[in-house]
């Protein structure tokens, strides 16, 4: 029997509309300091918000999912900021309807505007283009959910060992 562990960490990057939009609140809690002091002190409350509002956003925008693979449960946890640490969920693996790579014409079925509907998708990838990401599919009680994870080999190997007809273009 199969008792150990399987882990991976992956840390998210950071988007470009993500910098863009921490500038832009920079920008406007300076403005509001400036406007604060020269003009009158009831602007300097919209330039303690908008830096409140960048630390929240920092907060946030950082994150680190971890992968625990066990005999028959793929457990999803964030991380934000590096302090927080949070399950995102549990999916069993006896449920699995497919699991291939993101461009594999066994998952094309389940993209957005598809014939097969709509299906709640959880995206757990890092965004880092040479990282190659999986697409999921699990039949949780009768509705479909999309998975979008950084799976590594050994995980893979585990996965295709268990479900190995449900494993396709790995």
């Amino acid at each position: 029997m199969y008792q150990q562990e399987l882990k991976r960490s992956t840390t998210r990057v950071k988007r470009a509309s993500t910098r863009f939009l921490q500038i832009l609140m920079a920008v406007f809690a300076a403005i509001f300091l400036f406007a604060g002091v020269a003009f009158n002190r009831g602007m300097m409350l919209p330039c303690f918000l908008m830096a409140a509002l960048y630390f929240v956003f920092e907060f946030f925008a950082h994150k680190t999912y971890t992968y625990i693979l066990s005999e028959d449960t793929l457990s999803v946890e964030v991380v934000y900021g590096g302090r927080f640490k949070r399950e995102l969920g549990v999916i069993d693996l006896t449920q699995l309807v497919v699991l291939a790579p993101h461009d594999d014409p066994a998952v094309d079925r389940y993209r957005k505007g598809a014939q097969e509907g709509s299906i709640r998708k959880y995206d757990y990838t890092s965004y880092d283009d040479s990282v190659p990401y999986y697409t999921m599919i699990v039949d949780n009680a009768g509705t479909k959910e999309k998975y979008l994870l950084d799976l590594n080999e050994a995980m893979l190997g585990h996965i295709r060992r268990r479900c190995p007809q449900k494993v396709v273009g790995i």
